[in-house]
């Protein structure tokens, strides 16, 4: 995604907490960062829209291109933006408890940890197919993000009822495709869809 700013600061400029340790900073500051953070800001149709638009994109962790891309994907085929992107393998990876943040996700897929059906795949934005099976390199169990894994340190407090996982064998499988309801992701679909159908 090629984000610049910390984390911290991005979380508290979209209004949502990117990953678990950002909640704290919310309860500190429930504002936006910089000087005029406090004030209150007029705000446009285009601008809501954009804001909504920039929220998905840091949820998921991708670039512009990405996003367009996949818009432009979902309305094609008739298919569902936010459902095709929680299909993306790093998403799949942290809704299963394989990893702590989207960030580290996709770390641990572009670095060859994580296969799909016992390959091996490094492209974080694979599409995964139901009742494809996600699980981890043989020789990768052993290093301690697995090890924490394993152990439940990453598991989401809500299961992903589309997701059959078992964590003390690493591996989790996309049993089905995920409702709207079910994708724990803080979006209103539809302004995304009307800032890319404008």
């Amino acid at each position: 995604m090629n984000q610049t700013r910390p984390k911290a600061k991005l979380s508290r400029a979209l209004g949502i907490p990117l990953v678990p340790k950002h909640v704290k900073y919310f309860e500190r500051r429930p504002y936006p960062p910089g000087v005029h953070g406090r004030a209150r800001r007029k705000t446009s149709d285009y601008s809501v829209r954009l804001r909504e638009k920039q929220r998905l994109r840091a949820q998921y962790n991708i670039s512009e291109t990405q996003l367009r891309r996949a818009f432009e994907k979902a309305k094609r085929h008739g298919g569902q933006l936010l459902i095709d992107l929680e299909c993306r393998l790093d998403a799949l990876v942290v809704r299963a408890g394989l990893a702590r943040t989207i960030y580290q996700a996709r770390q641990l897929v572009s670095h060859g940890h994580i296969t799909v059906d016992g390959r091996k795949v490094d492209i974080p934005s694979y599409r995964v197919r139901p009742y494809q099976t996600i699980g981890v390199r043989e020789r990768s169990r052993a290093t301690h993000p697995f090890q924490l894994a394993a152990a439940g340190a990453h598991a989401p407090a809500v299961t992903a009822p589309y997701l059959s996982t078992s964590l003390e064998n690493l591996t989790t499988t996309l049993i089905r495709d995920p409702q709207r309801a079910e994708i724990p992701v803080i979006c209103e679909e539809q302004l995304v869809v009307e800032f890319y159908s404008r």
